[in-house]
């Protein structure tokens, strides 16, 4: 057995760089090469592409950037693990088998099978199946319906002896997890370990997000031209040291690391996953060398008898535009533009027999809009608008794609179009479901070899998951002894992402004192009151002891039922932790005399606590 497993991520999501494969070889030394493509987004637009051809349902990408150096790959003896199989992994592994033919190697390729559930649609439907967040039914036809497996597929292909290990569906850590446990002979019931190995894959599934990428203190990451990707160093004990590439851009540090851990996580003591429900309240950092961080502390529990199911079901059409306004009163004039071109379509398409538009959203970027009504200022000289519409049928959008340059000859200013007149597309929601794992058979198909079945562990039917909240308490915003202002930023880092509908931010103080006060004053109300204009449901938040954190779930926050449904300009809600930095935060005079606080770009002043 291997002390150490070494593993380096290459792709992060369908349309990443091709630079990373050449990085990690040429930079590092690695066990495994593994790659997460797969988004709920990405789902539904390879149905679209499966829809047309058979044949396709898979990541091409994936085959397309390893190929040159497949050969390479196997003399040093790298195995290769991705969900690139999407839709499609028998097609996928068949594309792997030829291009390592062309590169005359002999590869062994695995599929891993059993995620897609599209052929039970109809028996989904006649259980009244209902999405585990809002208790809606599913709807007919869906596209696609595809569970989430775990790792232990994969760790059997391996075990069988497969070089490439090609799934569909899977949770984006299992790339990681199945290695790991295949390597290290993990049990499933080996709980602390398969959280270990899976916080391991969450801090790499995103490639450079947690080497620099989306950092909070953007301005201190150097090499934005060519950030490295991340190589992660695994235990037996389930250790993990995170690094880069050599003579690569990016940062590795506890922050960095850090703000990657809270990202999308939800309740941080119970995250659901198949093969373990993981617990990384008490994860600890520590920066060990340059660019090199240990992650320690995860611990585990049995997980629930069930996989999560997502469906995608096309639900009418959407069309967006985008111009841009410059000059005096610019913003105002985007915003009306836009709500002349929304009142003229209606007009038109009633005039055309059609119904009216089922939803619609103008937005003004550099007019504060999304920001909130509060910061709405329409005299800004410089500002994009999108215009955005959705309609059960198609032929009514596109009456909106005709009228939409047209506008140019009414609204002044209006400078410059972005990708040309507006194509509507396919709306696709998605709904999330719970199957049992026990009706859901997973197989292997190495090669020309007989498929073979994996035993999956059944898990608990009775378990009740979740961990308490933590409460709001006194939320002062001065301080008795007198002190001052600052933003948040200047006290925290912060990361944020989306669950369906749900947005997820992550708040980590930059110093074990600074988490006091934010404790208290950042709370689900204030949280609540600043996304305001976004926010349908509530707000819950969670302590992370460990990193000195705190992580918020915004439910309802994000205007639809997954990216391709929404029509916001930020359908995943990356915005709202740069957003939530900017709230004040009282803090005692003597921190900002004595420089504890951060000034980071363009920091604003401390100003006296009232």
């Amino acid at each position: 057995m291997r002390e150490t497993v070494r593993l380096g991520c290459w792709a992060a999501f369908w349309g990443d760089t091709s630079a990373a494969v050449d990085q990690l070889l040429d930079g590092a030394d690695v066990d495994y090469l593994v790659a997460d493509y797969l988004s709920e987004i990405t789902m539904a637009l390879l149905a679209r592409a499966r829809a047309k051809d058979p044949e396709a349902g898979y990541v091409p990408d994936a085959v397309r950037v390893l190929a040159p150096r497949l050969a390479e790959i196997k003399a040093r003896g790298i195995r290769i693990v991705t969900n690139a199989g999407a839709l499609n992994p028998s097609a996928c592994a068949h594309a792997f088998r030829e291009a390592a033919a062309a590169a005359g190697v002999e590869l062994r390729v695995a599929a891993v099978e059993g995620d897609d559930l599209s052929p039970r649609g109809e028996e989904l439907l006649a259980g009244a199946a209902r999405d585990m967040f809002t208790g809606e039914p599913l709807p007919g036809r869906p596209m696609t319906i595809n569970a989430y497996l775990g790792a232990r597929p994969i760790a059997a292909a391996l075990d069988a002896g497969a070089d490439v290990v090609v799934t569909g569906r899977a949770v984006d850590s299992a790339v990681v997890l199945g290695p790991l446990m295949h390597e290290f002979g993990w049990a499933d019931d080996d709980y602390d370990l398969l959280s270990a190995g899976t916080l391991a894959g969450h801090v790499v599934e995103c490639g450079p997000q947690c080497t620099g990428g989306n950092f909070t203190d953007w301005d201190e990451v150097p090499g934005w031209d060519e950030m490295g990707f991340p190589v992660i160093e695994v235990r037996a004990d389930g250790s993990a040291v995170v690094s880069k590439p050599a003579n690569t851009g990016g940062l590795v540090s506890p922050a960095t690391v850090g703000e990657q851990i809270v990202y999308e996580i939800g309740d941080p003591g119970a995250y659901v996953m198949p093969d373990v429900v993981c617990d990384w309240r008490e994860v600890t950092l520590e920066q060990v060398g340059i660019d090199r961080v240990r992650v320690a502390g995860a611990r585990g529990s049995r997980p629930p008898a069930t996989y999560k199911v997502t469906a995608t079901h096309a639900d009418g059409f959407r069309v967006m535009a985008t111009a841009m306004f410059s000059g005096l009163d610019a913003a105002g004039k985007a915003r009306r533009a836009g709500q002349a071109l929304v009142a003229r379509t209606e007009r038109l398409i009633a005039a055309a027999g059609h119904g009216p538009l089922t939803e619609t959203s103008v937005e003004v970027i550099g007019a504060g809009d999304t920001h909130g009504p509060d910061h709405r200022d329409d005299s800004a000289t410089e500002a994009v608008v999108k215009i955005a519409a959705r309609h059960p049928e198609k032929a009514a959008l596109e009456q909106f794609a005709l009228e939409y340059a047209p506008m140019a000859l009414v609204a002044q200013g209006m400078t410059g179009f972005f990708g040309g007149r507006p194509r509507p597309a396919p709306a696709i929601s998605v709904y999330h479901l719970l199957l049992d794992k026990a009706s859901t058979p997973v197989r292997v198909q190495l090669d020309d070899d007989e498929p073979f079945a994996v035993a999956i562990a059944a898990g608990d039917p009775e378990l009740q998951i979740g961990t308490p909240a933590l409460r709001d308490g006194d939320a002062r915003l001065s301080l008795t002894d007198g002190g001052v202002t600052v933003p948040l930023r200047r006290l925290a880092w912060a990361r944020s992402g989306d669950k369906g509908d749900q947005a997820n931010i992550g708040v980590i103080a930059r110093r074990p004192e600074f988490l006091a006060p934010i404790r208290e004053q950042l709370t689900c109300a204030r949280v609540g009151d600043r996304f305001a204009q976004y926010l349908t449901g509530g707000v819950r938040r969670w302590e992370l002891p460990g990193l000195h954190a705190l992580n918020f779930v915004l439910d309802g926050a994000l205007g639809g039922k997954g990216g391709t449904s929404t029509l916001r300009f930020d359908p995943q809600g990356k915005s709202f932790a740069a957003m939530l930095l900017e709230l004040p935060i009282a803090v005692p005079a003597e921190w900002d005399r004595d420089g504890r606080l951060t000034r980071g770009a363009a920091a604003a002043p401390a100003r006296a606590a009232r």
